[in-house]
């Protein structure tokens, strides 16, 4: 999220300032004042080869390219440039940047999502060299500068040790006979050090930053074997976070917090700011200049619908319905609908939004395929009706083409709507000239329904894609400023019987505005009534990402985008289907019976485009409570004293979290009413002030108790959420939430969770009411 804001803007001026220089460079050949012509122009005998052209790629190229690949005018043959356009289709040639630039789109989202997002090409970092068995000789307790000396011969020295002789290399030095440190324990190393010295003698450190009086006393200490390691071995890994860190040229969620309805409704609906809002805006500002320029260029579900047309919907004309019936404003309806639930408090823009509907299509069914083939098949989760119901909507989505081509985003598509509204603030529009001689070349061909009968320009419809322009033949269509009425075509010549409130007239707006609004409540009313239910005692609770605002803003803030499960590495996070009812539908939870969350990844809340997950460092990550694991006490295999097993205890310590320790139960006692030596099993107990609920725990206990032995129907131990098991912050830092627990406060929790185990022992095992901890 940091990098996006700059990020968007940066790219808004920059096509500010492109398109400012392009009219500078029309300036001369044009009396318009913002002329921004960039399709092809039909290609018509002239007198001279060299006649002006206002096309801005048609100078350009014929500056560019090679007098032998361009058309002759004189004689009307086209050039290769031409012919290998046509061969890609009229629109191709018509307007080539807009099918350029849909593609370079399309495929920038496809990169984002199944590159940037896939987390399995993520390695941990090697662990360094580490070169030990050093003293120290001497040390100066003013700089911190310490001289080490090796106490093993020089035979052995000579090959481990090249890495601690190269001057300029910072180290890290510690203890060496302390053994292998754990992620996260208490042991850490003396501190950061350069090399400035490195001979046969010995190595001199020089410390990096400040020195304290712990580091002198660690160096002082009795122990007189040091290792000097070339990375910190007691770091944390981050190799996922810093895997898409590295791969987020630009931000995965681009193309989402560019879609306005996404941040406008989450902003409604939660009563709060949204960061996205700004990218909205920026865009916003930026389609002043190219109306609806986001639906005609960048959008992928548009470019998508495109391909679907023309491979399959546009075969057949059989279903096709007229450009005049009551569907025409359908995508005002729903957008009104949409936000008058907002307002209600319930989110539902994530069914109908462009973006949103694209990526969880993308999740749903291309997701598994490239799961499948590149990792295995038997790793893909199972679906459940939530799959079924957004898949069915996407093809509902795409199938509308048999319709009319492009029938979702001439008529449905809300988030274009938002968009056909901020064309009334429009500073550019297309323009037609006395020129036209009629030929409806510009109707057959517009892929928005933007052109009027009279061929003049339904300006909320125009995206500006400048296809009716390639193929005028008598060029009679320009794109210039708004207040531009130079040499134009009269209006209503053929008539075109539209009202001023739109050929569908005012009986259509009334109706259409009524049953937005009634939908509207309709849809909010019913969310909520067989919703989450968080007010009853009852009420489910699924444990969240991390960093996930509470539960009532998290359902109001979640687009149900899809972004979070593919950044997620191993499928940790997985769709929510009716739990909630329709209110939590697609929203994100945790699975820990397929896998746990890993320690070094952050990515759910970076590429989250609504703050629904907050985008946490991955220091504040690893601290963030998701929830609290609980061992069931009658299922457990050493509680129910049928076999020792610590198989969560050696999962969490691996984790680096050591929130689990051991506690003896089941100990026999002999007459005398002692402890029979080699009775009982150590058991898991965990310690809810170091337990983020991270679930590697409970998939541990799945994968070998449930599914490789069978000895257990479920996990013994599962991850729980709720009040007084998870952290759910807005705002603020959840390291200084940690910091702020008093040590009362643990020691209390920490007995609380003890509490069932020490009765069970006294009541059964130890009459003496011994305390076995």
């Amino acid at each position: 999220m940091n990098t996006v804001l700059p990020v968007v803007i940066v790219l808004t001026l920059v096509a500010i300032a492109v398109l400012y220089a392009l009219t500078r460079f029309d300036r001369g050949r044009s009396n318009a004042l913002l002329r921004l012509d960039w399709f092809v122009p039909m290609l018509r005998r002239s007198k001279s080869a060299d006649s002006p052209s206002h096309s801005i790629p048609g100078r350009v190229l014929r500056r560019l390219v090679p007098a032998s690949w361009q058309s002759n005018r004189s004689t009307k043959q086209r050039g290769r440039f031409r012919k290998a356009l046509r061969w890609l289709g009229i629109t191709w040639l018509a307007s080539p940047v807009r099918r350029i630039v849909q593609s370079i789109c399309l495929l920038s989202f496809l990169v984002l999502f199944l590159y940037v997002c896939w987390p399995y090409d993520s390695r941990p970092a090697t662990p360094g060299e580490v070169s030990a068995g050093w003293a120290i000789n001497d040390i100066d307790q003013n700089t911190g500068a310490v001289l080490l000396v090796s106490d093993k011969p020089n035979s052995d020295n000579a090959n481990s040790d090249n890495a601690a002789k190269q001057t300029g290399l910072p180290t890290w030095l510690q203890p060496s006979d302390t053994g292998v440190f754990l992620f996260g324990s208490d042991s850490q190393p003396i501190g950061r050090f350069t090399i400035v010295d490195g001979s046969t003698d010995g190595v001199r450190l020089a410390p990096i930053g400040a020195v304290t009086p712990e580091m002198l006393d660690a160096m002082l200490s009795p122990l007189a074997d040091f290792a000097i390691h070339e990375k910190d071995s007691t770091a944390w890994p981050s190799h996922y976070a810093d895997n898409l860190s590295r791969k987020e040229i630009i931000p995965a969620e681009t193309f989402l917090i560019i879609d306005p309805l996404v941040s406008l409704s989450t902003a409604i609906a939660s009563r709060s700011w949204v960061w996205s809002l700004v990218c909205a805006a920026a865009i916003l500002v930026a389609c002043l200049l190219i109306p609806r320029g986001f639906c005609g260029y960048l959008c992928p579900l548009g470019t998508t619908i495109d391909l679907f047309d023309w491979a399959i919907a546009g075969r057949t004309k059989r279903f096709r319905v007229p450009d005049d019936g009551w569907w025409v404003h359908i995508k005002y309806y729903l957008l009104a609908g949409t936000l008058i639930a907002a307002v209600c408090g319930v989110l539902v823009s994530g069914f109908f939004s462009a973006i949103p509907v694209i990526t969880r299509a993308m999740l749903f069914a291309v997701d598994p395929l490239q799961t499948g083939l590149t990792r295995g098949w038997h790793l893909i989760p199972a679906m459940n009706w939530g799959h079924v119901f957004s898949l069915v909507l996407f093809a509902a989505v795409l199938c509308l083409g048999f319709l009319r081509p492009r029938f979702w985003c001439k008529y449905v598509c809300p988030s274009g709507a938002v968009f056909s509204l901020g064309n009334l603030f429009r500073a550019t529009e297309r323009k037609v000239e006395s020129s036209c001689i009629n030929c409806n070349k510009c109707v057959e061909i517009c892929p928005f329904d933007a052109i009027k009968p009279d061929f003049t320009t339904r300006t909320t419809d125009c995206t500006m894609c400048q296809t009716c322009g390639g193929v005028c033949p008598t060029h009679a269509i320009k794109f210039v400023e708004r207040g531009n009425l130079v040499q134009l075509k009269i209006a209503g010549s053929p008539p075109t019987n539209e009202t001023p409130l739109g050929r569908r007239g005012f009986l259509s707006l009334a109706a259409g505005s009524t049953a937005a609004a009634v939908g509207g409540v309709g849809v909010a009313g019913l969310t909520r009534g067989f919703g989450a239910d968080l007010d009853s005692p009852d009420a489910l609770h699924l444990v969240r990402p991390p960093g996930s605002v509470p539960e009532r803003e998290f359902l109001d803030m979640c687009i149900r985008c899809g972004e979070c499960f593919k950044a997620c590495p191993n499928n940790v996070l997985q769709a929510e289907g009716f739990e909630q009812g329709l209110e939590g539908l697609w929203a994100p939870m945790v699975n820990a019976d397929w896998a746990g969350c890993e320690s070094s990844c952050n990515a759910c809340g970076q590429v989250c485009p609504t703050g629904a997950i907050r985008a946490l460092p991955i220091e504040e990550k690893r601290v963030a409570r998701m929830g609290l694991a609980e061992v069931n006490e009658n299922t457990c295999l050493p509680m129910a004293g049928r076999e020792a097993c610590d198989l969560c205890v050696q999962e969490c310590n691996a984790a680096g979290y050591h929130a689990i320790e051991y506690t003896q139960v089941g100990i026999e006692l002999d007459a005398n009413g002692q402890p029979v030596e080699g009775t009982g099993f150590l058991a898991p107990l965990v310690m809810p002030d170091l337990c983020v609920g991270c679930g590697l725990c409970q998939t541990r206990c799945v994968a070998i108790n449930v599914k490789d032995k069978g000895l257990l129907s479920e996990s013994a131990i599962v991850v729980a959420a709720g009040p007084g098991k998870e952290d759910r912050l807005m705002t603020g830092s959840y390291l200084q939430l940690r910091q702020l627990e008093s040590p009362n406060d643990k020691a209390t929790n920490q007995a609380e969770e003890r509490e069932p185990i020490e009765r069970e022992i006294v009541s059964e095992e130890d009459p003496f009411g011994l305390d076995p901890f």
